[in-house]
């Protein structure tokens, strides 16, 4: 758990998963690695979650019921949500990618993906990203 930012505070991470059994798996494997987990099974629960909660990061499937996870990251940007995203998705092709980053995805995941890679990816979004709080700001004397 040293590997974390900030080891005294909890880092939060919004999990949205529509296939129940990817989103336990992924849900456990944060859970033991010590971070907060909440879990939105579509797009616009995804957004209210993210909103109330928080999160430091989204691991985001793309193929979510309704609003898809592109448009999730767009509203959720346009809003000025700062926080790291991460597409987590079967979509493999370079268009998906492309459209996925352009959109405000920060990095970008195929499903089936190694435990050990995707939290190196949670990892590095977060040093790009802070947790909110995580750094003190001073200026003057």
């Amino acid at each position: 758990m040293d590997q974390w930012p900030d080891p005294g505070r909890a880092i939060r991470v919004l999990v949205v998963e529509d296939d129940a059994d990817i989103a336990a798996a992924v849900t456990r494997l944060l859970r033991a690695e010590g971070l907060e987990t909440r879990l939105s099974e579509d797009g616009d629960a995804a957004i209210a979650e993210a909103t109330t909660f928080k999160p430091d990061v989204i691991l985001l499937d793309l193929g979510l019921p309704g609003k898809d996870g592109v448009a999730v990251a767009r509203e959720l940007r346009a809003a000025g949500f700062d926080a790291g995203i991460i597409a987590v998705t079967a979509r493999d092709a370079k268009e998906s990618t492309v459209e996925g980053l352009d959109a405000g995805l920060d990095d970008y995941v195929v499903k089936p993906f190694d435990r050990a890679e995707l939290l190196a990816r949670i990892r590095s979004v977060l040093r790009r990203r802070p947790p909110a709080g995580a750094a003190a700001l001073v200026a003057g004397p």
